[in-house]
């Protein structure tokens, strides 16, 4: 059994930063099946609830933040229109990304929310706290900067206290990205500062400055496993790549109508008729009749539908591929926002 610390700032880059958010799900393996056993000092749940706001606000803001004086540019900008368009496009593609980021970062500091309260919290120590402020007065490891440590301290000597009250055969990990304050100075920063060494060892208390890293020592085939199938998850179409299918099946179903309309106009069962004559219509609804110029130009419309598909998109098509075609096109435009089976071209 590995009994495991992890520090404020590693809760805080699982949900900051989507390259350690992959790491949640091995993690969360790991403690149902009872691989680790996290130690969760009060100080930490405490920092992490304090901090929480600050990363999702910053997800929240950053990016779009600068996309949009991005976009402005461009679109202030001399140069091709359609170019300027495609630019303009890729960027509010990232945008939404950033949206889908900004989501993904508040389930995933929920989560951590969740673990962190569900764990056995570990209340300071008299003499924990005794030791720590000894710490901060003889600007020892890792109240060795210019700046208030005092709670990394607390950490540390929690964590230490927890290693000696462990049975014999236990294993500690410590996980920290705060190298400034743990790691060696001016050498290994995988390594613990000089001022707390004494604190680890290869076997019993190990020192990890990557989580990655810790959940491979515990279980390298599970953690692996984990992560191998997470490197398949599909990622969200961009929003220009919907757009784009949604104009090209409207065009091929609109082009599978006409295709229709022509074969009633060629077999006389629906007539071309002038604007006078349709207006003469009583119930131009129930009529089979088109107007002449009308006609005329859905037949140039057909031909430019045509060369823009190519001749293996314009049917003709059986009842299954029609249902296909019909179905893909509705779906996207109710994924955009419209109503159910919307086939209107």
């Amino acid at each position: 059994m590995f009994n495991v610390l992890i520090d404020t700032c590693v809760w805080l880059d699982l949900a900051d930063k989507p390259q350690q958010t992959a790491l949640m799900a091995p993690l969360e393996g790991l403690l149902s099946y009872g691989g680790i056993n996290l130690l969760v000092p009060r100080v930490v749940l405490e920092e992490f609830k304090r901090n929480r706001g600050r990363i999702a606000e910053r997800s929240t803001k950053g990016l779009n933040t600068h996309l949009n004086l991005v976009k402005d540019a461009v679109r202030r900008s001399k140069g091709d229109k359609r170019k300027k368009e495609r630019i303009i496009a890729y960027l509010g593609d990232l945008g939404r990304k950033g949206s889908e980021v900004v989501g993904s970062a508040k389930v995933t500091l929920d989560r951590i929310q969740e673990i962190l309260e569900a764990s056995p919290i570990i209340e300071t120590s008299d003499a924990a706290k005794v030791k720590a402020a000894d710490r901060a007065l003889q600007r020892i490891g890792p109240c060795h900067q210019d700046k208030n440590s005092m709670a990394d301290a607390l950490i540390i000597e929690t964590y230490f206290e927890a290693v000696k009250s462990g049975a014999p055969r236990e294993r500690f990990a410590f996980v920290t990205h705060n190298k400034h304050d743990f790691s060696a100075v001016g050498g290994d920063d995988r390594l613990p500062h000089a001022d707390i060494a004494s604190g680890f060892s290869k076997i019993r208390s190990m020192y990890f400055t990557n989580l990655s890293a810790c959940l491979h020592k515990v279980n390298p085939d599970f953690v692996g496993e984990i992560l191998y199938m997470d490197s398949f998850e599909d990622e969200p179409r961009p929003l220009s790549e919907i757009l784009w299918w949604i104009d090209r099946l409207t065009t091929q179903v609109w082009l599978n109508r006409h295709k229709g309309r022509k074969y009633r106009v060629e077999a006389k069962k629906t007539k071309i008729v002038t604007r006078e004559e349709w207006d003469k219509t009583p119930n131009k609804s129930t009529s089979d009749m088109i107007v002449q110029d009308i006609w005329e130009g859905a037949l140039r419309a057909a031909k430019k539908a045509e060369k823009l598909l190519g001749p293996e998109n314009i049917g003709p098509y059986d009842d299954f591929e029609w249902g296909m075609l019909s179905g893909k096109l509705s779906a996207l435009r109710w994924a955009m926002g419209d109503e159910w089976d919307n086939l209107d071209t």
